[in-house]
């Protein structure tokens, strides 16, 4: 990870691959089909990769967030079970901070899916671009920027 980016930005892969192969291929004999085949080490490298594009002086007025890579997003019950994320913040947006949450809050949390990235994925490429718009639009929610204005801004 480079230096300028802020302390509380680690990227944690967080679960197991039970879908598929250690590169990222399902085992089902499928020809053409399946995700695009990735190791999770180049997926987390692509995630890095998107961190580092973030200019300095953006990174620096980021405020307790971890980055996270899992497999795979699980519904919550009550919640459409074919619900598919790219990736997902949990947090309370830089906006809706009042000087009560410094004390003791837990850190923002910014997933990213692994497997539905590389189902949509044909290509090396286009793992990278889909990783890296995924990877700014999770931040934008950090700074309080909705879903409906980054559509408008193409990063949606």
């Amino acid at each position: 990870m480079t230096a300028f980016l802020p302390p509380g930005l680690p990227i944690v892969p967080d679960g197991d691959d039970d879908h598929g192969q250690q590169d990222g291929s399902r085992d089902d004999g499928g020809e053409g089909q399946g995700p695009f085949p990735m190791s999770e080490s180049d997926f987390e490298a692509a995630v890095t990769d998107a961190l580092d594009r973030i200019p300095a002086e953006l990174a620096k007025t980021m405020s307790n967030v971890a980055i996270f890579i899992e497999d795979d997003y699980m519904p919550h019950p009550g919640e459409d079970p074919d619900t598919v994320l790219l990736g997902l913040y949990e947090g309370v947006p830089l906006t809706e901070r009042d000087s009560w949450w410094d004390a003791g809050s837990l850190p923002d949390r910014i997933t990213i899916f692994r497997q539905p990235i590389l189902e949509i994925c044909a290509s090396r490429e286009e793992v990278i671009e889909e990783v890296t718009v995924t990877v700014v639009h999770e931040i934008a929610h950090h700074f309080g920027i909705s879903d409906e204005r980054l559509h408008e801004l193409g990063w949606g």
